[in-house]
């Protein structure tokens, strides 16, 4: 829709208005005049350029700025950054410019949130997973460029829909990939239910649509519930003289939505669908006991679940969130998450780091936030490593639940759920854990592998003579650990490769072949390895034997295959070119609807029906996968450019297998009735079959073809209405 400008200055000058006026901090008259000066910078530099909706490009480093002056609630430094985070990426502005107009801190951030967009194109990597890494480095600088980068992501998350289909599955795959996870690390919750929100409505809409209908249908007995609690403890509460308030809150989209996922359950199935929060007015000093105070109240009227309690009072989240959760049978003998926070570990959980600031009067050293960066350094500064192995080492310990042990000296400390002994004593210090030899937990000597438990007490025992061995990346959890195991063995890897190297050369001469950088490509693609390093390694360590290099001198002196191999085009004989002609109806590519050659990928099995998408390899050509493939998210998010949009259309002369996993009760003449129904089914046949009890219970597969996924869903359908089946999944 055409505006006029006028009409458009004016909705700038509200929005810059608003701006001011919803800061969760409170704006003195430098502060205020800080942002100005900021705004009339952006709106000069944006002043000819538009966003795909037309609008004025101002806009968007508004929108983003009230997100982080209001949803997120920064500083006045921040907002001022906001305000500029585009303007020297896009415009004629330079950080010199912004530093001595407004201030050092302030061009400190834009640049950082500079150096992020400016990505360099690198051919060996994935580009996406390359600019995470830039972006994750920045935490050692300032942690408000993360946090500006969040909220930037946020408003263009907002505003998707205007982009096209391809872009919005690369954005949004990425989003959920680390933008979320990174939310929920520095403790904005609220953003980051948006942010994986938001993702799933692009990347699976028609499941986002289904959850978000099904919430929305329930809102009215949700109220009618939460008043019926209210009405159970509020007098009680009141007699205790607590100045409280009770609200209810649904549980996000994209939550329930990973529950009906991981527990293969049906909406109404999903029994914490929302969870009631007791907000108490308190000093700090009586927190903690008000706290257990209102516990007591709540549990003397309804039955807690006491494997449900959750006491992050007295042990805070490393990114400092506090409260008591617990779990309670409420009225109608429904299960239902009670939380109780004070106002200040409410603000706290609502505002994340911006309200440590608030409480702590800025000692940075008093911030949990702080000190996860701290830890991180270590593995941010050691950078040397493939960029995508990088981000999924950083990204393991984003959404851990957390566990709390002891030293010999009895302090606390925090890791990630299903941590090890070998990552507490990394955790310790690096060095301990390069030298750890074995471990007592509980004074029990146990294997390096054992898992802690909440409680547990370590101690580490080292050897000057002990070195870490590649097994030891099969049980470590946390990213500190992974990356100095990494590090270790790379330099060790380096030095056995180089002397490979030297070793191949000599072999390939007597081949008659010279080593160079053409035959090393050539190489490591022919024996299906990474890079060189691999190669050299492995030559270095004998897994490539000397038959292996004659069977690559022959192919590497056929012409006919080195012409194909220049191409980039498999040869392929007659009888396969017309396998391939034949699947020329099933899957088409792009807008275009182009009809390429293709394979279903192992990894997820796509059948006709599923919604898929196409991923281009670099030695097996054009891969399918469904959109729910496990590895679809890495996929999307580390490697958009390889991501070809696919659809399929109608064939009625193809099958595809499935497989479906079945548990419930062992009932006689079971198996009869499922192989009898799967029979009956037109155009399904059984391939194999594998169901086993015990104590009463069954579990197993069938793996099945089919047609379509129309035919397996009401194949699955009716298998869930036999007697005794409790659940079906597709594997």
């Amino acid at each position: 829709m055409i505006v006029s400008e006028e009409i458009e200055n004016k909705e700038i000058a509200k929005q810059y208005k608003e701006l001011l006026s919803v800061s969760y901090q409170t704006l003195s008259k430098n502060d205020k005049k800080q942002i100005r000066t900021a705004f009339d910078i952006a709106v000069d530099a944006h002043r000819n350029q538009r966003r795909k909706t037309g609008e004025a490009y101002i806009f968007h480093p508004l929108a983003v700025a009230r997100i982080v002056a209001n949803e997120i609630g920064l500083d006045s430094i921040s907002i001022a950054a906001a305000l500029l985070h585009d303007v020297v990426e896009d415009t004629k502005y330079t950080i010199e410019e912004i530093k001595s107009q407004l201030s050092s801190s302030v061009a400190k951030i834009v640049d950082g949130l500079t150096k992020i967009s400016n990505l360099k194109k690198d051919t060996d990597i994935s580009l996406q997973a390359e600019n995470f890494r830039k972006m994750l480095l920045t935490l050692n600088d300032d942690v408000r460029v993360i946090i500006i980068k969040i909220a930037d992501r946020l408003h263009n998350m907002q505003t998707l829909e205007v982009m096209p289909e391809e872009k919005q599955l690369k954005t949004s795959s990425e989003t959920m990939y680390i933008y979320a996870p990174l939310a929920h690390r520095i403790g904005l919750y609220n953003v980051k239910t948006e942010l994986e929100d938001l993702s799933l409505k692009y990347t699976d809409p028609e499941k986002y649509f289904h959850v978000k209908s099904k919430i929305e249908e329930g809102e009215k007995s949700q109220i009618s519930y939460i008043k019926s609690f209210s009405n159970f403890v509020s007098s009680t509460l009141q007699k205790e003289g607590l100045k409280y308030y009770i609200k209810g809150r649904s549980k996000s989209i994209y939550s329930i939505y990973s529950k009906m996922e991981t527990q293969n359950i049906p909406f109404e199935k999903v029994y914490d669908k929302f969870a009631i929060r007791i907000v108490y007015k308190s000093n700090e000093r009586n927190e903690k006991f008000l706290a257990w105070k209102i516990y007591s109240v709540i549990t003397d009227h309804f039955t807690p679940n006491p494997t449900r309690l959750r006491d992050w009072i007295t042990a805070p989240k490393s990114n400092g969130y506090e409260a008591l959760h617990i779990t309670v049978n409420g009225p109608g003998n429904k299960w239902v998450e009670v939380q109780i926070r004070s106002e200040r570990m409410h603000e706290i959980a609502e505002k994340g780091y911006a309200a440590h600031y608030k409480y702590k009067g800025g000692d940075h050293k008093d911030l949990g936030i702080e000190n996860w960066i701290d830890k991180l350094k270590e593995v941010l500064e050691d950078n040397t490593g493939n960029a995508i192995d990088f981000v999924e080492d950083f990204k393991l310990n984003l959404y851990a639940e957390e566990i709390f042990v002891f030293t010999p000296t009895g302090e606390l400390k925090s890791l990630p759920k299903f941590s090890t002994a070998l990552d507490f004593a990394f955790s310790i210090h690096t060095e301990v854990g390069m030298k750890t030899r074995g471990a007592r937990v509980n004074d029990i000597l146990v294997p390096l592998s054992k898992v802690l438990k909440s409680g547990d007490q370590i101690e580490i025992i080292t050897s000057e003579n002990i070195k870490p061995t590649a097994n030891w990346l099969d049980f470590v959890q946390t990213s500190r650990a992974r990356s100095k195991i990494k590090s270790s063995l790379n330099e060790e890897k380096k030095q056995i490769a180089k002397d490979g190297k030297e070793l191949l050369r000599r072999k390939l001469k007597q081949l008659k072949i010279v080593l160079n950088e053409k035959t090393t490509d050539r190489m490591y693609k022919y024996f299906k390895l990474d890079n060189s390093l691999d190669l050299f390694y492995r030559i270095g360590i004998g897994t490539i034997e000397n038959k292996d290099l004659k069977s690559f001198a022959s192919y590497f002196n056929n012409s006919f295959f080195n012409f194909f191999r220049r191409k980039n085009i498999n040869p392929v004989s007659s009888d396969a070119k017309k396998d391939q002609e034949n699947k020329l109806d099933k899957i088409v590519f792009g807008k275009e609807r182009e009809s390429l050659s293709y394979t279903l990928s192992s990894c997820c099995n796509p059948i006709s029906g599923d919604p898929v998408f196409g991923f281009l390899t670099i030695n097996d050509g054009l891969k399918v996968h469904k959109k729910d493939c496990p590895n679809a998210l890495t996929l999307q998010s580390n490697f958009g450019y390889r991501i070809i949009l696919a659809k399929w259309v109608i064939s009625k002369f193809d099958k595809f297998t499935a497989v479906l996993k079945l548990s419930g009760i062992d009932d006689l003449g079971l198996l009869n009735e499922v192989t009898r129904l799967i029979s009956n089914n037109m155009n399904v046949n059984i391939n194999k079959i594998n169901l086993e009890t015990e104590n009463g219970f069954f579990s197993g597969f069938i793996s099945v073809s089919v047609q379509n996924k129309k035919i397996l869903d009401r194949l699955t359908k009716n298998l869930t209405k036999l007697k005794g089946i409790e659940k079906v999944k597709r594997e």
